[in-house]
């Protein structure tokens, strides 16, 4: 468990997602749900801002107990949102997670994913205690592919039946960043 932080390089910040953003995260959603349903399957017409609010309150409380770090991503200068990355499936044994992003439709092709990833990885082990970042994209996904290509993540394979998104089974690439990527030593 680590408190909530805001974490930036400058460009981008991530910070927890805030009370009072329900209807802003919602229209980022709502913005992005072409791009985003057929990888996603919270990503929905059906998602509401109090979808949004629920799902504000739910990470908050996660992240107090260290189960998942939900962060927004914000411009660093005007803090608008840009989307979501989080650290989620925190294996407590063997000290992994998987790593997950998504950036509004408007705000494409500006490096603001691979950004927030490497925020977010860097986090997870100066902060979390974790050894081994996973991002697992659905085998088709080229956005979300060229994204951990772009960051310098070790691909590692396919990984067949890996992921369900709404009802379809689904094989999917297997990514991983270390801390050695990061010049950081694993530690516990």
């Amino acid at each position: 468990m680590y408190p909530f932080i805001t974490l930036t390089d400058n460009i981008v910040s991530l910070r927890p997602f805030e009370f009072g953003e329900a209807d802003m995260l919602h229209q980022a959603v709502q913005e992005s749900i072409p791009e985003l349903k057929p990888w996603m399957s919270w990503a929905r017409a059906a998602y509401t801002p109090e979808t949004a609010n629920n799902f504000i309150t739910i990470t908050r409380a996660q992240w107090a107990s260290g189960d998942l770090y939900a962060f927004a991503i914000a411009d660093a200068k005007n803090g608008e949102l840009l989307g979501g990355c989080s650290l989620s499936h925190i294996h407590p044994v063997y000290h992994y997670c998987n790593l997950g992003y998504w950036v509004r439709t408007s705000k494409h092709g500006q490096g603001i994913a691979g950004r927030a990833a490497k925020l977010a990885a860097r986090f997870a082990f100066e902060k979390a205690n974790l050894i081994r970042t996973e991002i697992v994209v659905a085998v088709g996904n080229d956005a979300s592919k060229r994204v951990a290509e772009k960051v310098g993540a070790h691909y590692e394979g396919i990984l067949l039946n890996r992921m369900v998104i709404g009802t379809e089974i689904r094989d999917a690439h297997m990514f991983s960043l270390l801390p050695s990527d990061f010049g950081l030593a694993a530690q516990l």
